[in-house]
């Protein structure tokens, strides 16, 4: 079975995309920390971040820093906070969290809840900001 995010990928669930090429995806989380918090997926289902090949590894890594100077530029904050949990989704992933302190990347805490709109205007203001 397709994961959630494998799904993202082929359109049959919608998100606030941010950027994409033939690799990568990224996209606004719906539960976010912090105002601007995106999800970095490879293309390639793929549960454990660690399982994939270095290539692919690397790349995403480089594709995420992308997208982190994109979301430095249109939501203000202190630095892009990076984290990889890997248990709430059978995808590989990678969190990009606007930080103002170490609070704001505290899993534990309540996430935000964000209309359509404030997601949708978000995630064309970082889209912009390229």
């Amino acid at each position: 079975m397709a994961s959630i995010f494998t799904r993202i990928i082929h359109g049959e669930i919608p998100c606030h995309k941010i950027a994409e090429d033939d690799r990568f995806l990224a996209f606004l989380d719906i539960a976010p920390l912090a105002v601007g918090h995106a999800l970095v997926i490879p293309k390639q289902e793929i549960d454990y971040i660690f399982d994939l090949d270095p290539e692919t590894l690397a790349a995403l890594h480089v594709f995420s820093q992308k997208v982190a100077k994109q979301i430095e530029k249109a939501i203000p904050c202190k630095r892009i906070g990076v984290a990889v949990i890997g248990l709430e989704v059978p995808h590989a992933h990678v969190h990009l969290v606007p930080l103002q302190n170490v609070s704001d990347i505290n899993f534990e805490r309540e996430k935000m809840d964000l209309s359509e709109e404030e997601l949708a205007k978000t995630a064309a203001s970082i889209r912009e900001a390229e």
